[in-house]
């Protein structure tokens, strides 16, 4: 007759509990039109944004990085220099935005109704279908 029971002597396996990295794997991208890195760097359990952005050496590779103005994130959001870092996080360092994106939209809108491409009341395409009268209310 065979039994499932396990001897008293027999060692148990210990339950192995998951163990926490002694290192964080992360990543510091920047980019400018003409070039673009990406650097990959261990840290230390508990490194901040700020840390992590020293630690991969960036700073010197473009002299117009300023942690003071530009802005930084993790995955496409915007977090603090002071925030902590999790294993795989990607650094994100951002550029100032050149020109301000509605100002930039609004003289294009102006532009294409002085130029006809635009309905001077509605300001949207204007429609060729529609005939130049279609506008004039009827008599």
């Amino acid at each position: 007759m065979q039994t499932n029971a396990t001897p008293e002597n027999e060692e148990q396996p210990a339950q192995q509990t998951p163990e926490k990295p002694q290192a964080l794997s992360i990543e510091v991208v920047y980019g400018v039109a003409e070039r673009q890195v990406l650097l990959s760097v261990d840290v230390e359990v508990g490194a901040t944004v700020e840390q992590g952005i020293e630690a991969s050496g960036i700073l010197p590779l473009f002299s117009e990085i300023d942690l003071a103005l530009n802005k930084v994130g993790i995955w496409n959001r915007v977090v603090k220099l002071s925030e902590c870092l999790s294993d795989l996080d990607r650094i994100e360092i951002y550029r100032p935005l050149i020109a301000d994106p509605k100002e930039v939209r609004k003289r294009r809108a102006e532009k294409a109704i002085k130029e006809g491409r635009a309905d001077k009341t509605t300001g949207g395409r204007v429609d060729t279908k529609r005939g130049s009268k279609a506008a004039e209310s009827p008599d």
